[in-house]
């Protein structure tokens, strides 16, 4: 097997960097925006017109916050005297909480804490006779502490506030409202002295914080309903959350299918323990390499803030099928066919330093399509912090990745039972090389739908034939093989010959599946018919996805068609909207999904009639969509 030139791993970083695309961030609007706020039933101006029942006004507590420092936007209600409003908290299940989300906020900005007014004890009878409930009312201001970091650049950023709230009278309640105030944060160089107002509302910042709402100091982490919360400025069990992100990339299906490889590489090397443990170390050196290069390019590059946007650049997506493609070729054996010399530069082998250095680079590469849980949530707040964070965070979401295969290297007894030479070993290596030959389809597939779709259209789905044709061909070629070399033990030739029949009819299942259209009624997503769905008033659904993203094909295919999500999704009650990201066209996707405060795929969202949103997650079940959706 030939060695790969030394210009290769520059090779592979230029194909990456040259498509990392250096976006403009476009104005987000909220989600939740229904319009004005409602006016009273009976309280009318002379002209007729109704006045609201709740005026909001906004105001800074300083002209600017200074780089590196706090400050505060005070977000002021006049509540009509016949009315008040839902505590963040209400005391009955059926009431809408009051609410604040800030979006539009630049890289390294954050929401660090939201202070909501002194609640008013009012007695009320909503049909379960009277009762004192605790309620906001008359002039109050819900206070939104932001924290800007020293990485901000100076100048003036155009944010929305979107403050949900739902009014009430002592005997019935106004449907659920969603105001938002459009206003400007101005970002001075870090040291500048601005002056700070201390008068109302801002007397509240000095005092202890009773009860601030979650999320606003906290992580929220996904995990299939048993979900949890971090204080994400405790670096080290950010850190800890990410390593475990990276750790489980493993396990998703863009990884999983290379780790035999590896063992296979290694196990070649497991009869001395001091290589062995060198190849691993140097290929997990190449998995935290890849990642911390995508965290400085997060950290320096204006529009980069996901390692998945690479994927929505097909001619890199291309670029990486082809080379995962001429890998394949080498694992095969098809180098024994004569061919162009700079063909063999591509080769790397797994016996050298170089070569398991670059298989790390390439792992890393591969991973990058998909979010697993915990890393999603982790490398989405890192992008927003300052260069250090960002450089941590990705690191440990490397270091996670590459720890399997650094323990497989530390102990080489767990891999040694591999066959090393013979017959057996170039049959296990031609059927893996079959398999990356699938992936490359896959990957080539992905791209050339990029190029060709033209959003909102679903993009072609024909690739998927050819990723089937593949692992049927590896499981026709492991069938046949066995049988003509007559394993001596009868239990060896039944058990891979049933794996290759597995592996044909997964390969014809793969291909029929995933090319179907699937049982749920889909709208394609456009701001226009996202705005259309919020006037029906109607449970809406978003998925976001891409056809490069297999963690997103995992969970819609597992989850949501689901036969009782299904039906739920088709009910006359919902609108199911898909919003792919497939390709370097939907400018409009991408803004939706920051918009959601996320960067990464899969992620589902699903709004209630109200326009709030009753759940949000990138790792989820059956159960937990029919329950967000009662």
């Amino acid at each position: 097997m030939t060695h790969p030139p030394r210009h290769f791993p520059a090779l592979l970083a230029c194909l990456m960097l040259s498509m990392i695309a250096v976006q403009t961030r476009g104005q987000l609007t909220d989600p939740a925006g229904f319009g004005d706020a409602f006016g009273a039933p009976d309280a009318t101006s002379g002209s007729g017109a109704r006045e609201p029942v709740v005026k909001f006004d906004t105001r800074w507590q300083g002209e600017a916050i200074a780089a590196d420092s706090e400050g505060a936007l005070a977000i002021e209600l006049d509540i009509d005297p016949r009315y008040h409003i839902q505590l963040h908290k209400p005391q009955l299940d059926y009431l809408v909480p009051t609410d604040v989300k800030v979006t539009g906020l630049p890289a390294g900005v954050l929401v660090s804490g939201v202070r909501y007014p002194e609640p008013h004890p009012i007695v009320v009878d909503f049909g379960e006779g009277p009762q004192k409930l605790d309620f906001y009312a008359g002039k109050a201001a819900i206070v939104v502490s932001l924290h800007v970091g020293p990485s901000v650049a100076p100048g003036k950023y155009d944010l929305e506030a979107a403050t949900t709230w739902q009014a009430c009278d002592d005997k019935t309640c106004l449907q659920p409202q969603t105001t938002i105030s459009k206003v400007t944060l101005t970002v001075a160089p870090a040291g500048t002295n601005i002056a700070e107002s201390h008068d109302a509302p801002f007397d509240v910042l000095r005092q202890p914080i009773a009860d601030v709402p979650a999320g606003a100091n906290t992580l929220n982490i996904p995990l299939f309903g048993y979900d949890f919360s971090i204080d994400p400025t405790k670096l080290w069990l950010l850190l800890l959350i990410a390593f475990i992100g990276g750790f489980l990339l493993n396990f998703t299906p863009c990884v999983l299918p290379l780790i035999p490889i590896k063992i296979m590489g290694l196990s070649a090397a497991a009869g001395h323990r001091s290589r062995c443990l060198m190849l691993g170390a140097v290929m997990s050196g190449g998995v935290v390499f890849l990642w911390l290069a995508l965290g400085i390019a997060i950290a320096t590059v204006s529009g980069f803030t996901a390692t998945n946007q690479l994927f929505q650049k097909p001619w890199f997506t291309i670029g990486v099928g082809v080379i995962i493609a001429i890998m394949a070729a080498g694992m095969c054996g098809l180098f024994a066919v004569r061919l162009p010399q700079k063909v063999y530069m591509f080769n790397p082998s797994h016996d050298t330093a170089f070569g398991s250095f670059l298989f790390g680079i390439m792992t890393a590469v591969l991973s990058t399509p998909c979010t697993a849980p915990f890393m999603g949530a982790a490398a989405a707040w890192a992008a927003t912090q300052n260069p250090a964070v960002t450089l941590s965070t990705f690191a440990a979401i490397g270091s996670g990745m590459a720890f399997p295969y650094l323990l497989l290297s530390a102990y080489p007894k767990l891999i040694d039972r591999m066959p090393r030479t013979g017959p057996a070993s170039e049959l296990i290596k031609q059927v893996m090389g079959l398999f990356m030959l699938a992936a490359a389809a896959f990957f080539v597939g992905t791209g050339v739908s990029g190029l060709i779709v033209t959003p909102p259209d679903p993009p072609t789905l024909a690739y998927w034939y050819f990723v089937g044709a593949f692992i049927i061909a590896a499981g026709t070629w492991l069938t046949w093989r066995t049988i003509a070399l007559r394993p001596k033990h009868r239990a060896n030739l039944i058990t891979f010959v049933l794996i290759g029949l597995l592996f044909i009819g997964a390969g014809a299942h793969l291909a029929y599946w995933y090319t179907r259209h699937g049982p749920v009624n889909w709208v394609y997503y456009t701001p226009e018919r996202l705005e259309n769905a919020k006037k029906d008033g109607k449970f809406i659904v978003l998925e976001f996805t891409a056809q490069w993203c297999l963690n997103c094909h995992a969970l819609e295919h597992a989850v949501l068609f689901d036969p009782r999500v299904t039906a739920a999704l088709n009910s006359n009650k919902v609108v199911p909207i898909k919003v792919d990201l497939t390709g370097d066209d939907n400018g409009p996707g991408n803004a939706l999904l920051t918009q959601q405060g996320r960067r990464s795929i899969p992620l589902l969202v699903i709004y209630a009639p109200d326009g709030k949103v009753v759940f949000e997650s990138d790792a989820y079940t059956v159960s937990q969509v029919l329950e967000a959706l009662k």
